[in-house]
């Protein structure tokens, strides 16, 4: 008896449109979003994986916290990082000098500056830098309008860093109470001397905790700036800042500390 031949039935085309979907949903899940960044010269794709923060939405304004004595390194080399951001994220950063008043300061090293604002005209800050200065472990933290201005600005400002001993003025100003911090190698005792309740972090180029960034100083003030430019921008755009200044910029590579409470 001849057995009926069997035929494999074909999907339907909705079916294969149905199959085809469920297949590509994981990978749609795993793509990272995509925020467009220009540069200088033309747009350029910066891609945001989603566990970083989201880019920065506006303008943000730097203020560099500068007096008598600043160290030229831990105010130049952040500057620098920040300032280049027009060439790669839009909208950049619009940084500036903030002194005591609008009158010359004179860096350690002998450089001479004309502060863009005087305490009492200073425009909001989102990210205020404080440097280190010749003075930043002993008369500085007794200069009342300076802690006052660093205190109330910190406390208002969206992020906080501190290069070197930069990180003493944070500090003394309270806005380090609770947070995991560091400062230049050579001070980390008498830091934990002046502020024993502070767990203070050693053989690291910086902290990040809470809204406090708290760097080593020295060539490591680039650590610094070029990872908040990461989480602010996207690691395309901290890339191009630091082959801008011929840097080898690998963030894995980096001794640093980042809890659980960092922010952004």
């Amino acid at each position: 008896m001849a057995l009926p031949e069997l035929r494999r039935a074909r999907p339907s085309p909705a079916l294969l449109l149905a199959l085809a979907a469920l297949a590509l949903a994981p990978l749609a899940c795993r793509t990272p979003r995509r925020v467009a960044a220009p540069c200088a010269h033309a747009p350029i794709p910066v891609l945001v994986p989603d566990e970083a923060p989201a880019p920065a939405t506006r303008p943000l304004t730097v203020g560099f916290v500068v007096v008598d004595g600043v160290y030229d390194t831990e105010l130049t080399a952040p500057w620098d990082i920040f300032h280049h951001t027009v060439f790669h994220a839009e909208p950049a950063m619009r940084v500036l000098t903030v002194a005591p008043t609008r009158g010359a300061v004179t860096t350690f090293e002998g450089l001479r500056l004309l502060p863009d604002h005087g305490f009492d005209d200073a425009p909001p800050i989102d990210v205020l830098v404080v440097p280190s200065a010749e003075h930043s472990m002993d008369t500085d933290l007794e200069d009342e309008r300076l802690m006052a201005f660093v205190r109330e600005r910190g406390e208002a400002a969206t992020v906080v860093l501190s290069l070197c001993d930069g990180a003493f003025v944070l500090a003394a100003a309270g806005l380090l109470d609770g947070l995991r911090c560091t400062t230049f190698p050579g001070d980390v005792d008498r830091f934990r001397e002046m502020f024993p309740a502070l767990d203070v972090a050693e053989g690291v180029s910086f902290v990040h905790d809470g809204k406090a960034i708290t760097s080593a100083g020295g060539a490591r003030s680039f650590d610094a700036a070029l990872y908040l430019a990461e989480r602010l921008y996207g690691e395309t755009a901290a890339q191009g800042l630091a082959r801008g200044m011929v840097i080898d910029w690998d963030l894995d590579a980096i001794d640093h500390v980042r809890t659980a409470g960092a922010r952004p």
